[in-house]
């Protein structure tokens, strides 16, 4: 009988709200969201049920390190398949932060894209192709550091690398 984890997703800091509320901004990412915390999926198994903008959601996910992987091995199939499952259990959030930076942090997560895109394109122009120091990127753009980090963290096209932000290659994020 397998033992199941029970892993706790701590928010410390308000940009790590983003991630969180975006996983769920739509029906078919909740859908996807529940049914990952009851059982493994197959990225064969979510473009089935929920179609492409499933797919994207579980990429979407992966990227946000909300789900665990593990190969199965499945009847009639020759290779193993990655399967995915939610990886937290429980969410326990825990941060203070001036209301100008909570305000900040729900205006990024409801934004339309549209307006988000136009605002990640800077960021990702300014980035480049080898990445930079995040103060230097909030510098040039005029940002805060918590608008900054809100819009990287609501990214599929960017990412924090310590203290550097750089584009995603799709190549590390499976």
């Amino acid at each position: 009988m397998a033992t199941v984890m029970h892993r706790i997703k701590v928010v410390n800091e308000i940009s790590d709200l983003v991630p969180i509320l975006r996983a769920v901004d739509t029906p078919v990412k909740l859908k996807l969201l529940r049914k990952l915390t009851e059982t493994w999926v197959t990225g064969d198994d979510v473009l089935k049920e929920f179609g492409k903008d499933g797919a994207k959601a579980l990429q979407l996910f992966e990227k946000l390190k909300l789900v665990d992987t593990r190969w199965v091995a499945r009847e009639g199939k020759r290779a193993p398949e990655k399967s995915f499952h939610s990886y937290y259990s429980t969410i326990n959030i825990s941060t203070t932060a001036p209301l100008a930076e909570v305000s900040e942090i729900l205006a990024i997560t409801s934004m339309p894209d549209k307006e988000y895109a136009k605002l990640e394109a800077k960021i990702h122009a300014a980035v480049g192709e080898t990445g930079r120091f995040f103060s230097d990127v909030a510098e040039e753009l005029k940002m805060s550091g918590t608008e900054l980090k809100g819009l990287v963290k609501r990214s599929d096209k960017l990412e924090y690398r310590g203290h550097r932000i750089e584009r995603l290659d799709a190549s590390r994020a499976s």
